[in-house]
């Protein structure tokens, strides 16, 4: 019996040496990468002045102004164009219209004028603008370069290039139809006006599924038709000269509230430190007083209020909030700035820089932009200005061939934010020296 019980304590000694041994030898499982959730928010038809934090007198914009105060927020960011489908295609793609080759609105072939030109839905617009979707669908843009990492994408809002899909998108509301009214957004254009549960119901299956996402929202906000709470417009009307501009700070409101709406659900998730979120507007707006149309040195145009829009990044405790009121930032500075965040690799054939790395800011010497004609058909036919932004000149260069007419224009942005003063005549070493700039930009070789 001592013998029995002598080996048997043998016997447990060697198992549990053995069994010790091989827990020490087994991997450690790899703690599975938190990877943040990223919101796009993009206003749609907004100047860069009408704002709070911006110093309009009577708009109110408290959600964004303390989205501002919580980011890193460049106030002199541009798009690289003042219309909203080739401005949304840039921010999705990070390139320019000439790479990704979205370059208005709608697609016109020679003959089509004769056609009914302001007949926005009528068939062969469709089918003139399908090549266009079709080459869209083979670039590389942000929802396909984050399926990588697992995200789940989701398109809410404005969206010009046909099904969300098209985009990359996992999920989303656009379905791009022309034969059920899909142009620019579909039913995604009631995101924001007709409530947000769509989008909330994106974020709960994200959280539900335990995947990072990235949202998509683009409303149609302050984008006319103007027709604001009677709330909103009832405090506006009293301030305002016209109804006509009263409707429109009471939209720049209205979509402020949303955005609200939109970041408080994310607090109330917990996914607030969780989450980067990205602000920018689409292009500019400035409302007539006298009726409900833009005034032309905004929208399509290459001024300023055309162009020039705040920018934000915010990740809370990972991006210092800092308000920069000089660095020249752009809209396709959003994808490799967000791909950094991510530490996951640029493609080579992105237009932007990191905004956010010190270094990258002071190694660029400009940015660029390029306005079509809001019916296009090739870059030579539609092409109307080419731009180069610079600090502190901005210089305007009106196509030969399209705008013969039009002289070339030079502003000191920073002194002259409002662009009353050209200074070309002034500066013809300047002028030259930016034309070169151009030149360089559009000859390097095609990145698409």
């Amino acid at each position: 019996m001592k013998n029995f019980t002598l080996l048997l304590l043998i016997f447990l000694t060697k198992v549990c040496l053995t069994s010790c041994k091989d827990a020490k030898q087994a991997p450690k499982e790899e703690p599975q990468e938190e990877l943040p959730n990223i919101v796009f928010i993009l206003s749609d038809d907004q100047a860069w002045t009408d704002y709070g934090f911006m110093g309009h007198e009577h708009i109110e914009t408290p959600n964004i102004d303390k989205l501002v105060q919580e980011s890193h927020t460049f106030t002199h960011g541009y798009v690289p164009t003042s219309l909203c489908a080739p401005s949304l295609a840039s921010i999705i793609t990070g390139v320019y219209p000439r790479d990704h080759m979205v370059l208005a609105n709608d697609r016109v072939l020679p003959g089509d004028d004769k056609k009914g030109k302001s007949a926005w839905k009528a068939p062969w617009r469709a089918e003139n603008y399908a090549p266009v979707i079709e080459n869209f669908k083979k670039l590389n843009t942000l929802p396909k370069m984050l399926k990588e990492k697992g995200y789940l994408s989701f398109q809410t809002g404005k969206w010009w290039i046909g099904n969300y899909a098209n985009g990359g998108f996992d999920y989303g509301m656009t379905h791009g139809d022309p034969d059920r009214g899909g142009r620019h957004g579909d039913y995604g254009l009631e995101i924001g006006r007709k409530g947000m549960d769509t989008l909330y119901g994106y974020i709960d299956l994200a959280l539900e599924k335990k995947k990072p996402f990235f949202m998509w929202y683009a409303p149609f906000l302050p984008h006319s038709p103007h027709n604001p709470p009677d709330s909103l417009l009832q405090k506006y009307l009293p301030k305002a000269p016209t109804e006509y501009i009263a409707k429109y700070w009471a939209m720049c409101e209205w979509f402020d509230q949303t955005c609200g709406e939109l970041m408080d659900y994310i607090d109330k998730k917990g996914e607030t430190e969780n989450t980067i979120f990205v602000y920018v507007c689409d292009n500019g707006w400035v409302q007539n007083e006298d009726n409900g149309n833009y005034n032309p040195i905004s929208k399509q145009s290459p001024y300023d209020y055309g162009m020039r829009t705040p920018i934000m990044f915010k990740w809370k405790g990972k991006i210092t909030p800092k308000l920069d009121d000089r660095t020249l930032a752009s809209s396709l500075d959003m994808v490799p700035t967000v791909l950094d965040l991510l530490g996951m690799k640029r493609p080579e054939e992105l237009d932007g820089i990191n905004v956010l790395n010190e270094t990258e800011q002071k190694n660029r010497e400009a940015i660029f932009g390029e306005i079509y004609n809001h019916d296009f058909y090739t870059v030579n036919e539609s092409l109307k200005y080419r731009l180069i932004m610079t600090d502190p000149y901005k210089l305007i260069v009106p196509d030969k061939t399209n705008r013969p007419n039009e002289k070339i224009q030079l502003f000191n942005i920073y002194k002259d934010p409002f662009e009353k003063e050209d200074l070309s005549d002034a500066h013809p070493e300047i002028v030259e020296k930016l034309l070169n700039q151009i030149e360089v930009s559009w000859n390097q070789e095609p990145q698409n």
